[in-house]
């Protein structure tokens, strides 16, 4: 077992022990298990799955966010982490108008054009996870 704590600036979603953390990175998909080496990564917004025993796992729709793996600890640090049951289509949808439209009227390299692609994949990974 791995101790894990998901925090948001709202504040503490989950602190507890899991057999396995799933989520996504910059580079890729990633499992975390009991002694993982250290590590440090920009994470992407995903399904976070944690396995907490053989026949449950805990969801969240999680967005950008920081995974720190040190001492047999995993803490991710999210801008949200939602149960995928309290995430709403039509309004995920909308948000993702609002920021492919952004996206089109920002100038390429500007801040507003990576903020409108944060939230354009923010929207797309939560969209998917809602079943949109």
């Amino acid at each position: 077992m791995i101790d894990v704590e998901v925090l948001t600036p709202e504040g503490g979603v989950f602190d507890g022990e899991a057999r396995q953390v799933s989520t996504r990175t910059e580079v890729g998909e990633i499992g975390i298990l009991a002694n993982h080496t250290p590590l440090l990564a920009a994470l992407l917004p995903t399904e976070l799955r944690l396995k907490v025993s053989d026949s449950e796992v805990k969801r969240y729709a999680q967005a950008h966010g920081w995974l720190q793996v040190f001492g047999n600890r995993a803490r991710l640090l999210v801008e949200e982490a939602i149960d995928p049951a309290d995430l709403d289509q039509g309004t995920l949808k909308d948000q993702l108008s609002d920021a492919e439209q952004r996206l089109s009227d920002s100038e390429d390299g500007s801040a507003e054009h990576a903020r409108a692609q944060k939230d354009r994949d923010r929207a797309e990974a939560f969209l998917a996870i809602a079943g949109g």
